[in-house]
This record gives C-alpha cells, sequence and structure tokens, in this order.
C-alpha cells in the first residue's frame, strides 16, 4: 500500500484510514456561512488565522433534557482536523444527542478511534476541536447558571528561568517532544535547572503522553 503521507523531515509515513477520508471529502455538520444570531444556544472558537487552524462551533441544547441536539461547525485546517471535528460532531448528536455534562468528557482518543486513528503528528487536531467544544460548554453553562459545571484550562509555570508553562509543555507533547531533551531543545525548559523542576518536566511529559498516546 503506497503512502498517503511522508514527512519530508524525519521520514514518518502513514495512510489515512477510509473513515478519515470519508469524513473529509463528505464532512459531516459542515456549516460553510456563520449562523444568524440567536440560531444556536451556544458557540466556542479556538485558534488564530495568523498561527495556523482556527475551529468555530455552534451548539443546540435540547433545554429539557440538555442533549445536544445539534452541532455545526467550521474550520480552517487541515484534512485530519477536518475528519476530527466532522466526526466529534456526529459522536456528540447520535443516538438523541449525549448529555452536555458526558460530552465534555469526551477525549482526543475517543474521536482517534472511531476515525481508525491519526498519525502522532496530527492528533492535536483532534484536541482543538475539544477545546472549542468546551469552549461552547462554557457559555451555555455560564448563561444558565451552572458555573460548577464550566472547566477552565489554567496555565502553570514550571520553569520560572524560561517561563515555560504546563500548557506550554502540552503543547509541545502533541507536536512529538516525548522526553526532557525533547523539551530542552524545543523549549529550553529544564536546561540548567534544579532537580525539582526537571522532575515536573518529566512528569507532565509522562502525563500529556499518556493523555494523547494512551
Amino acid at each position: 500500500m503506497s503512502d498517503d503521507i511522508r514527512n519530508e523531515h524525519t521520514g514518518e509515513r502513514w495512510v489515512y484510514s477510509p473513515t478519515v477520508k470519508d469524513h473529509f471529502f463528505n464532512p459531516r455538520n459542515l456549516l460553510l456561512e456563520d449562523p444568524a444570531a440567536g440560531e444556536f444556544d451556544a458557540s466556542g472558537m479556538v485558534g488564530s488565522p495568523a498561527c495556523g487552524d482556527v475551529m468555530h462551533v455552534w451548539l443546540k441544547i435540547d433545554k429539557a433534557t440538555e442533549r445536544v441536539s445539534d452541532m455545526k461547525w467550521k474550520t480552517f485546517g487541515c484534512g485530519s482536523a477536518i475528519a476530527a471535528t466532522s466526526m466529534f460532531s456526529v459522536m456528540v448528536t447520535e443516538n438523541g444527542g449525549m448529555l452536555l455534562t458526558e460530552a465534555v468528557k469526551l477525549r482526543p482518543q475517543d474521536v482517534m478511534k472511531r476515525l481508525g486513528g491519526l498519525p502522532n503528528r496530527k492528533i492535536h487536531c483532534s484536541v482543538l476541536v475539544d477545546k472549542a467544544f468546551r469552549k461552547a460548554a462554557n457559555e451555555w453553562f455560564r448563561t444558565t447558571g451552572q458555573v460548577d459545571h464550566i472547566q477552565v484550562d489554567g496555565a502553570r509555570v514550571i520553569d520560572a528561568a524560561t517561563g515555560v508553562t504546563d500548557k506550554d509543555i502540552e503543547e509541545a507533547v502533541l507536536e512529538g517532544s516525548v522526553t526532557l531533551e525533547d523539551m530542552q531543545k524545543r523549549l529550553k525548559a529544564g536546561v540548567g535547572a534544579s532537580e525539582e523542576v526537571r522532575t515536573d518536566i518529566e512528569q507532565l511529559i509522562r502525563f500529556y503522553k499518556e493523555k494523547y498516546y494512551g
């Protein structure tokens, strides 16, 4: 079987699964134009056109059951981002829709399993929709007074000398930096730092490796 993709720098090769190809060429729940005001109950957006991928999602919530009755989305991103978002939208709306409190617990691994896998360097694509969805869910929880359900991503400085945070390390792991040496090369994190700082970095690397790669 021939490669669909070969990374010219690392030599990594992969063939996209039939499911990924299907959701890329036939995306479900795609919205080409922004909806009218008030058409949806909540929305969330992550990313920046200046930096790369952008993801915008819109949700309709059944007010009696708080199930996700509809999810539409629009993205500026790669084929993996499109396929991951399309699949995510199916997962949260199928079979009458997931409870919103359960939908926010979906992990990137859940999306990748349904897609039949994604290359390691494309795992961040399934994280993009997850973050946009949680922003929309937070908007719903906020407007309905359910502040105890709001999930907020904080950032904690891990290496004060370089200003590297836990979120910087998370993003680096998603991009393939999975050892302390990788982090030192990529972020300068831990270079000349105390043993305590290096241990914190290594623990975070293990945590995010397990979270995203299983």
